[in-house]
């Protein structure tokens, strides 16, 4: 049997892909590592945790020892990394977090790969290192122009990636995903954060004027799309996986509130992100030609069916939104909040 480590597997996209490949492929092993901060959790994976082919390793992808025993243990043939800090407000109150797991820790698993002679290395990345697009769709060969200490510890990862495949030889591909949602996200991203929030009839703090654009890309499509350049992708080379459906943060905020039934003047016009990207777009021709396309329309049923999810799953999120999720809410919010403008002022 094949055996594939996903890393950060118990968090929101890792998972995801966990669940869909290990009922659909019962041949392959499947070893999970993922080193359970605040944002992983064994809740997601509840689906596939009597599954035979499913195994689970708890630790930390800079842990090269730790890497080392699991991809001996376990005979991997390959490594996804999902492992990643991902949120870019957390990103600008402790970046420290986000350096020691997106650069070093990649940098400690691309050795313990190497060292034991894996067959290919899938990392996991995202559009954001291409930095603000004013206008048009960033390819594959743009540079990259990361803004936030997130987006650039995740360049970082990148290069080095890049870096071991030249030197070294190493198989690997890349994945570029675009704004991703869907279930089991961890609310503090802007559909699960604004839709439990507005549940609560509590205020949705908008950064600025709401007029950010992101591709809203389904969590399904995104892991169908690792999958797709995991199975078919050429070495060396990086795929952007993108939905090609642009919404501004307003116009999400507005369909979650229809969704839910709630009104518009819980709104909030809060001061905005420092170093905020305004747009991010992406080509995915180069993802297109290996047979790759998405499946749901954001506007159509993809937000509306990701929001009645989260409506009727509170045993999942609501026991998140305490404790250390807490504190954070007072850090970011608080004082932004407090600044606040509600809608038309």
């Amino acid at each position: 049997m094949k055996t594939i480590l996903v890393t950060g597997g118990a968090g929101f996209i890792g998972s995801a892909f966990v669940r869909e490949l290990v009922l659909r492929q019962p041949e392959t092993n499947f070893v999970v590592l993922d080193r359970l901060t605040y944002a992983g959790n064994l809740n997601n994976l509840l689906a596939v945790s009597d599954e035979p082919n499913y195994h689970f390793v708890r630790g930390d992808i800079a842990d090269e020892a730790v890497v080392q025993q699991t991809l001996a243990t376990y005979e991997v043939d390959i490594v996804v990394n999902f492992a990643a800090e991902s949120h870019v407000d957390r990103s600008i109150l402790a970046p420290g977090a986000f350096i020691q797991t997106d650069v070093v820790g990649v940098y400690a698993l691309l050795e313990a790969s190497l060292a034991a002679g894996i067959e290919r290395f899938v990392q996991v990345s995202t559009d954001e290192v291409y930095g603000d697009v004013a206008e048009g769709y960033s390819t594959e060969d743009d540079a990259f122009l990361p803004n936030s200490p997130y987006s650039a510890s995740k360049a970082g990862g990148e290069l080095l990636v890049r870096a071991y495949h030249v030197t070294h030889g190493l198989d690997c591909v890349i994945t570029r995903g675009s704004n991703t949602y869907g279930p089991y996200q961890y609310p503090e991203k802007l559909l699960p954060f604004f839709t439990t929030e507005a549940m609560d009839g509590r205020p949705l703090p908008l950064y600025g004027d709401g007029l950010q654009v992101r591709d809203w890309l389904h969590v399904e499509d995104h892991v169908r799309g690792i999958q797709t350049v995991m199975e078919r992708g050429a070495s060396g080379e990086a795929y952007n996986i993108t939905a090609e459906q642009l919404h501004t943060n307003r116009e999400v905020t507005q369909l979650i509130l229809r969704t839910l039934g709630r009104p518009a003047d819980l709104i909030r016009h809060v001061p905005d992100r420092e170093g905020h990207d305004r747009r991010y777009a992406m080509d995915g021709r180069k993802l297109h030609d290996l047979g790759w396309r998405p499946q749901h329309v954001f506007a159509g049923d993809g937000c509306a069916a990701t929001v009645r999810w989260y409506a009727e799953n509170e045993w999942w999120w609501r026991p998140l939104k305490s404790g250390e999720f807490k504190q954070y809410y007072q850090e970011q919010y608080a004082a932004r909040l407090a600044a606040a403008k509600p809608p038309g002022s």
